[in-house]
C-alpha cells in the first residue's frame, strides 16, 4: 500500500487504495507515468488515454513521496481540471483542493492575489468579464478621441479589444499584429496603440484586471521579481501541463520561467494543434526540447477508440506533412478490424445532405442511435443544406458548435434587410436593423419607423425611399447618421432591384401582414423587371452590412462566408416571393427548441468544437479543395494546420467514417467545379473505399 506524505490536517481522513501501475497501464503510458526527474514531453496521440496518463502520473508522484502542494497542474478548462483532480481523489484519496491545479487564468489570479502588490496591484483587485472590459475600453477610446467610434470606417471597441488581446497573448507588438493579422485596420495603428496604453493605465488606477492581465501580469511578476520567481521554482517540484500544443507564447513563457529547474512534463499532441488562429503557437511543442535541454520524449501511440482501418487512414494523412511540421507517430489499433473509410462524391451540397440522411436512416435500422452519429464540417456555412434537409425529414439534431445557421445573428440581420426592402411595413425587420446603429434603441427605432410610414404615405412612395428625406434625417441620432445613410442607400438599391418602390398608398392595417402577402404585393406592384433573388442578396452583402461587419466583428470574414452561402441558396428560387416564403418556413423549423439536447439527436459540429470528443459514426462533409482546406488557407499557404484539422476530424470516428464532398460549389459565387480535398488525393486509394452516387 503506497504511503503519501500529507499535511497534518489531511492525515486523519485520508484513505488510500493500492495501485498496481504496471498492471493498469500499457507500456507507453507506464513509461510516461513513471518518468524520472527532468523535463519530459509526452506526445499522446488521439484516443490514447491522455487523461488517464496524467491522472496516474499525479498518483505516481504522490506514491514517490511528493506532497500535493508541490505539484502544479495547468489545464485549459475548469472542467478538465475538475475531471483530473476528481480522478486523482478517487484513485488516491487525496482531495483535489490540496493541489495547485486549474486553468492558467485561475492559477494566475491566485499568484497575483499573493504577490501583486509588487506590481502596484492590490490583493482585492477585481476581475472584469469580457463585457466589462470592452465597456472600459470604449470609455478610454471616447476619452482620447471622441470622434473615433463615430467614424463607421473605424473598428469598434470589441474589435479593438480582440486585436489588443491577440497581441498580448502572442507577446507581439501591436503594430506588427495589425499589419500581419488585421491589415484592414492598419491605417489606425497609432490610435490603437494609444488606446491600449491608456487602457492599461486606467485598469491599474481602478485596480481591475481583464482575463489577459491574469497571464500578462503573472509573467511580469516572474520576470521582474526574482524572489517571487525563485519561490515558485522551489515550491513546485513537478509541473504538469495538459494540452500543451494549445499554449500561446505568453503561457509557454510562464511555464518556462516557473520550470527553472526544468521540472516540467508537457502533455499534448502536435498533430492536434488547430488553434493558431486564436494565438496558439505550434512552435511551443516543436521547440520544447530546445528550451528544456535533456528532455525525454515519450510517445503514447496505442489507440483504444478507432478501428484499424480508420487509424490507417489517419496515419497516412499525417505522413504527407512536411518532415519539419510534426513528430513522427503511428497510432496503433487495439480494436478488431472493420470497414474502410468511405469516400462519397456527390453532385452538390444538397445531394450530399440527401446521402447522409439516407445513410443515417439505414444506420438506425442497423441498431445505431441518433446520438451515436456526428456530422462534422470545416466551417459553419457548409452545414446549411444539411440542417435544412434534416429539418424537412424530421430528424432531430443538436448544433454543438453554435446556433443553427438561420438563427445566427449576422444571418438574421441580413434577412431583416431583405424583409424590409421587400415589405417596408415589416416593423420587426426595421427595428432589428435600426438597433444595430449607434444611439438607436427600441424606442428610437419605433419612432423612426412610424415617421417613415407617415412620410411614405404623405409622399405616396415607399418608406424605404423616405429614409433619405430631410424630415427623417433630422430625427436620426447624429452618431448614427453615416450608417443610416449607407443603410438607406443599400435598401433603396435592393428595393429597386426587386422592381422599384411601390407608389400606391398602403392601408396601415397591412403592417401586420406576413411575408407571404408582402412578397405577393411586391411582385404585383413593381414597375420594372426585378433582378434575381441572388442579385438582390448580393447587393445586401456588398452594401452597408458588409462594412458594418468589418468594423464590428473580429471574425468578419467567417461571417461573410456564411452570408455568401446564401447566394447559392437564392439561386434555387426564381423570384423573391418564393425565397421569402422559404425563409419563413426555415426560420420556423430551425427555431424549434422543443428538442432536449440530452435526448437522442444527431450531433452537428465544426471540427474545432469536436476536438476531444468521439462518436461511433462520423460523417465529415465538404471535403473538397477550397472548402477543406479553405480557400483562404490555400491562398495564404496555411495548409498544414488544415491538415491537422482534417486529422482531428478523422480520428473522432470509432466504428465507421464517411467523407463526402460536392463536385459543384454554388455558394458564394458562380457555380464552380470542385476537386476532392488534397488530403484525400494524396493518400493511397487502398486505404479507403469510394461510393459512387
Amino acid at each position: 500500500m503506497p504511503s503519501f506524505p500529507l499535511e497534518p490536517d489531511a492525515q486523519a481522513d485520508a484513505r488510500f487504495a493500492p495501485i498496481d501501475f504496471r498492471a493498469e497501464l500499457n507500456d507507453d503510458q507506464y513509461a510516461a507515468v513513471t518518468a524520472g526527474d527532468g523535463p519530459a514531453l509526452v506526445l499522446a496521440g488521439a484516443g490514447s488515454g491522455k487523461t488517464r496518463t496524467l491522472t496516474y502520473r499525479v498518483a505516481y508522484l504522490l506514491n514517490q513521496g511528493i506532497w500535493p502542494n508541490e505539484i502544479l497542474l495547468l489545464t485549459f478548462t475548469n472542467k478538465a481540471a475538475r475531471e483530473m483532480l476528481g480522478r486523482v481523489e478517487a484513485l488516491t484519496g487525496v482531495q483535489g483542493y490540496r493541489f495547485w491545479g486549474g486553468t492558467f487564468h485561475s492559477i494566475g489570479q491566485r499568484v497575483l492575489r499573493m504577490h501583486g502588490e509588487a506590481l502596484d496591484l492590490d490583493k482585492n483587485f477585481t476581475i472584469m468579464d469580457q463585457g466589462d472590459a470592452e465597456s472600459l475600453l470604449g470609455e478610454v477610446i471616447r476619452g482620447l478621441d471622441g470622434q473615433f467610434l463615430k467614424n463607421k470606417d473605424n473598428p469598434k471597441a470589441r474589435v479593438i479589444a480582440d486585436i489588443i488581446s491577440y497581441a498580448r497573448n502572442t507577446c507581439a507588438e501591436l503594430p506588427d499584429t495589425l499589419q500581419q493579422k488585421y491589415p484592414w485596420h492598419s491605417e489606425v495603428t497609432e490610435k490603437i496603440v494609444d488606446f491600449a496604453k491608456e487602457y492599461q493605465a486606467r485598469k491599474l488606477r481602478q485596480q481591475v484586471c481583464d482575463y489577459d492581465d491574469l497571464l500578462e501580469l503573472w509573467l511580469k511578476l516572474l520576470e521582474q521579481e526574482a524572489e517571487v520567481c525563485r519561490h515558485y521554482q522551489k515550491r513546485f517540484k513537478y509541473i504538469l501541463v495538459d494540452e500543451y500544443q494549445d499554449t500561446n507564447r505568453l503561457q509557454s513563457r510562464i511555464i518556462d520561467r516557473i520550470a527553472g529547474d526544468h521540472q516540467v512534463m508537457a502533455v499534448g499532441d502536435d498533430a492536434q494543434c488547430i488553434y493558431t488562429w486564436r494565438g496558439a503557437d505550434f512552435e511551443n511543442i516543436m521547440n520544447f526540447s530546445e528550451r528544456h535541454p535533456h528532455t525525454t520524449v515519450h510517445k503514447i501511440e496505442i489507440n483504444y477508440r478507432s478501428t484499424p482501418e480508420i487509424l490507417n487512414f489517419a496515419n497516412r494523412v499525417l505522413r504527407n506533412q512536411p518532415s519539419n511540421q510534426g513528430f513522427h507517430k503511428e497510432l496503433i489499433a487495439q480494436r478488431p478490424s472493420n470497414q474502410k473509410p468511405f469516400i462519397i462524391p456527390t453532385m452538390d451540397s444538397r445531394q450530399q445532405a440527401w446521402y447522409v440522411i439516407k445513410r443515417i436512416q439505414d444506420l438506425q435500422y442497423e441498431g445505431y442511435c441518433l446520438k451515436d452519429i456526428a456530422i462534422l464540417y470545416r466551417a459553419h456555412y457548409q452545414a446549411m443544406d444539411m440542417q435544412m434537409e434534416l429539418s424537412k425529414q424530421g430528424i432531430p439534431y443538436t448544433i454543438t458548435s453554435g446556433v443553427r445557421f438561420f438563427e445566427q445573428a449576422h444571418v438574421r440581420d441580413l434577412v431583416a434587410q431583405i424583409r424590409f426592402a421587400s415589405n417596408p411595413r415589416d416593423s420587426s425587420a426595421f427595428i432589428r436593423m435600426a438597433m444595430l446603429l449607434s444611439k438607436i434603441g427600441t424606442k428610437t427605432a419605433e419612432r423612426l419607423y412610424k415617421l417613415l410610414q407617415q412620410q411614405g404615405d404623405q409622399q405616396r412612395t415607399s418608406p424605404v425611399k423616405s429614409m433619405t428625406d430631410e424630415a427623417v434625417l433630422k430625427k436620426v441620432p447624429k452618431d448614427a447618421m453615416d450608417d443610416w445613410k449607407d443603410l438607406a442607400f443599400t435598401l433603396q438599391d435592393m428595393e429597386a432591384a426587386m422592381g422599384g418602390p411601390k407608389v400606391s398608398k398602403v392601408d396601415p392595417k397591412a403592417q401586420q401582414d406576413n411575408l407571404f402577402d408582402a412578397a405577393e404585393r411586391q411582385a404585383a406592384g413593381t414597375h420594372q423587371k426585378p433582378k434575381t433573388p441572388r442579385e438582390v442578396i448580393h447587393i445586401a452583402i456588398d452594401g452597408w452590412y458588409g462594412d458594418f461587419m468589418r468594423g464590428n466583428f473580429e471574425n468578419w470574414r467567417t461571417r461573410k462566408d456564411d452570408l455568401d452561402s446564401l447566394l447559392g441558396f437564392a439561386d434555387r428560387f426564381e423570384d423573391m416571393s418564393e425565397l421569402l416564403a422559404q425563409l419563413v418556413l426555415l426560420n420556423s423549423e430551425t427555431s424549434d427548441r422543443s428538442i432536449n439536447p440530452d435526448e437522442a439527436t444527431v450531433r452537428l459540429t465544426t471540427i474545432h468544437q469536436a476536438k476531444g470528443l468521439e462518436y461511433p459514426i462520423v460523417f465529415l462533409i465538404g471535403a473538397a479543395d477550397n472548402l477543406f482546406p479553405l480557400k483562404r488557407a490555400i491562398d495564404s499557404g496555411d495548409i498544414e494546420e488544415e491538415r491537422r484539422l482534417f486529422y482531428v476530424g478523422v480520428t473522432r470516428a470509432k466504428d465507421e467514417l464517411y467523407i463526402t464532398f460536392p463536385r459543384v460549389h454554388t455558394q458564394g459565387g458562380p457555380p464552380q467545379m470542385l476537386e476532392p480535398s488534397r488530403f484525400i488525393t494524396e493518400l493511397d486509394p487502398e486505404c479507403y473505399e469510394i461510393v459512387r452516387k
